[in-house]
């Protein structure tokens, strides 16, 4: 029997940024959009959060896709849910919402977008009362945007040396802006400048 000691997995720069990402969006949530529900933001900040750019991008990208195209076929559907007309029982409504959010992924190629769109699909499907379910929905939708945001924002300012490579670097970027700006001087500027060079 061979004896194998265990060794904990070493803390990455993705984790950290992830932690600070969350943090920031529970923090905004919190103070400057008076206590409002963070929990969908911060799961888009998780889902926008990869190794590089490209990879939080396109995570990021199929979670919102998902959340919105569930969030948009489940408001019509919670309705049929709820109130069952024609004596269709519920649970037809609720497995034919389910086919339209698969379907519709498919359709827009997102097929990585269908757990994420079946999840807001679930929640508000079985979690929300009959009273604000709409608003419910568009807000988690507008809230995983923001989480994604956030991440996408946080990646922009603390590349991964693959990101500098291919230019995603805001910092350099704005670097770049401020040299440009500083060596740009005014016409009037200028003409006083070889004016007095003349002298």
């Amino acid at each position: 029997m061979h004896n194998r000691s265990f060794k904990l997995p070493g803390v990455g720069m993705r984790v950290v940024k992830t932690v600070i990402s969350c943090l920031l969006v529970a923090l905004v949530y919190e103070y400057l959009l008076d206590g409002r529900n963070p929990c969908f933001a911060c799961i888009g900040a998780v889902y926008g959060m990869g190794s590089q750019f490209q990879e939080g991008f396109h995570n990021g990208f199929n979670r919102f896709v998902g959340t919105f195209l569930g969030g948009l076929m489940v408001i019509p559907f919670y309705w049929l849910y709820v109130n069952t007309p024609f004596g269709i029982p519920n649970y037809i409504y609720m497995v034919a919402g389910l086919f339209c959010v698969i379907y519709l992924n498919l359709a827009f190629g997102a097929n990585n977008a269908i757990q994420p769109g079946t999840v807001v699909y679930f929640v508000v499907m079985f979690t929300q009362p009959l009273t604000g379910y709409v608003s419910y929905t568009i807000a988690r939708i507008i809230d995983t945007g923001v989480g994604v945001l956030f991440s996408l924002g946080i990646t922009m300012l603390h590349p991964s040396e693959k990101d500098k490579a291919n230019g995603i670097d805001l910092r350099a970027v704005f670097n770049s802006w401020q040299k440009l700006a500083e060596g740009h001087i005014p016409a009037h500027e200028r003409r006083k400048q070889e004016a007095a060079k003349l002298r």
